[in-house]
């Protein structure tokens, strides 16, 4: 199989094979439980030996955008030069704020190149407040504003550098092959399928303990490797790896050192400078759950040394007329 271009065949008439999910969070309404949210969860020690588990974390999964970071360090294996916030915006899903903006076009500037060479679809900022303040000025969906631009200005950029086919760098075989080659390698697995994430790059199959394994690579990295490269960026500058207000930043603020990054459909991995790592799928692909779950395997490991601003991410409340009714907590 080519990992780069085969896509997963499947008869709609088949029933799916359905992972184990476990119950991981649950959602409380004054003494009731009003919701619960399945899924699984893997918690690797430096060593890359299960430490905690839920539900099936061998299963394969799509890690969606957490894949980023592991395509950063292919583009810089490949030759790309960045500086580390154009490396940090490539690894993103950044809110769409201005400063995104500015570095993402920044990116296609040192390549010789327009936002028009961008290949991701249009959206609106992603961040609340970013696409409040965004639309009274009059913005309109661009391909610059849409989350994943860093990510695409930098693929583009390499495939200007390579000699690549730049108008239609998404479907270029050799760019697929070194995304597909670094995925595998960063993870120590063999994708087991691709498909395509909305932003139109490619998005592969693999288990919770790859991505928790290939975020490790990074966090743990020798100095001067393109994966430190990577971390070191993400960790200097976690504002522009999510932006102002989300959670992801947030967590890459409070432990020192650690390499974090969500994706679409309730998709988190975390990693610590000393290796350890964690990989979160939660089932019915709800954001609001991959927090609480992320934080409370970061706290069975880090005990006492636990940050109190990691904390204050566990839980959040539900509201009945504005106070506080209810609790969104890790079981």
């Amino acid at each position: 199989m080519n990992p780069a271009t085969t896509q997963p065949q499947s008869n709609p008439l088949e029933a799916p094979v359905l992972p184990k999910h476990e119950p991981l969070v649950v959602a409380t309404r004054g003494d009731a439980v009003e919701s619960i949210h399945y899924g699984s969860a893997v918690l690797l020690d430096a060593q890359g030996n299960v430490q905690a588990s839920y539900g099936e974390p061998q299963a394969v999964f799509y890690p969606r955008s957490a894949l980023k970071p592991l395509f950063a360090v292919g583009m810089l294996r490949a030759g790309l030069e960045l500086d580390d916030q154009q490396l940090a915006l490539a690894a993103a899903s950044h809110s769409g704020a201005p400063i995104h903006q500015q570095v993402a076009t920044s990116t296609l500037k040192a390549a010789g190149l327009e936002a028009s060479a961008l290949g991701n679809s249009t959206d609106l900022p992603y961040g609340v407040a970013e696409r409040n303040a965004y639309l009274a000025a009059g913005g309109t969906a661009t391909q610059l504003a849409q989350n994943c631009s860093g990510k695409h200005a930098a693929l583009v950029a390499l495939s200007e550098l390579k000699g690549w086919d730049t108008a239609n760098y998404l479907q270029d075989e050799r760019l697929l092959q070194m995304l597909a080659d670094t995925v595998e390698e960063l993870t120590g697995e063999k994708i087991s399928g691709v498909s395509t994430d909305g932003c139109g790059t490619p998005v592969y199959l693999i288990s919770l303990i790859g991505l928790a394994r290939g975020f490790a690579r990074l966090a743990a990295a020798e100095s001067g490797t393109p994966e430190a490269r990577v971390a070191a960026a993400m960790t200097s500058y976690p504002e522009l790896v999510a932006g102002e207000g989300r959670d992801v930043t947030a967590l890459m603020r409070a432990i020192p050192g650690a390499v974090a990054k969500d994706g679409f459909e309730g998709i988190q991995a975390v990693a610590l400078a000393d290796g350890t790592s964690l990989a979160v799928k939660i089932a019915d692909g709800g954001d609001r759950a991959r927090m609480p779950i992320t934080v409370k395997l970061l706290t069975e490991y880090l005990g006492d040394q636990t940050p109190a601003a990691l904390s204050e991410l566990a839980t959040s409340p539900a509201l009945g007329g504005g106070a506080p009714v209810g609790l969104l907590t890790a079981l």
